[in-house]
């Protein structure tokens, strides 16, 4: 699957996807999926954080993840691609990816930390 996303690869998006598939079966086995991120997007001017997840291999453009507004109020849930391909904040940069950012625990450890701390600290 090829990314028309600035903010992610072609990697990236194929391993979204596999997660998305993962999660399914995962539910329908009525078991917990708690991967790693795949990805952490920013927005450079506004505060705004997302580790994602997965996304949806039916619906390619809604992702899953922690997200994290700016607000004191890290949660997950899910969040359309092409929404966030619009999203600017005060000097109206887009959202950029963290290419130096490396997983190193499961996304709900991510979750615990943040809601301790208000927002996403990986």
């Amino acid at each position: 699957m090829t990314s028309s996303y600035p903010f992610l690869t072609d990697e990236q998006v194929e391993r979204l996807v596999a997660n998305g598939r993962a999660s399914r079966a995962h539910q329908a086995r009525d078991e917990l999926f708690d991967p790693p991120p795949v990805v952490k997007l920013f927005t450079p001017d506004a505060g705004a954080t997302w580790l994602l997840t997965e996304i949806d291999p039916d619906e390619p453009s809604m992702a899953f993840g922690l997200a994290d507004l700016g607000l004191g109020f890290p949660e997950f849930g899910f969040v359309s691609l092409d929404e966030l391909a619009t999203v600017r904040g005060h000097l109206r940069l887009p959202i950029e990816q963290d290419t130096g950012f490396r997983p190193t625990q499961a996304v709900s450890a991510y979750a615990t930390a943040a809601r301790a701390a208000g927002r996403i600290q990986a």
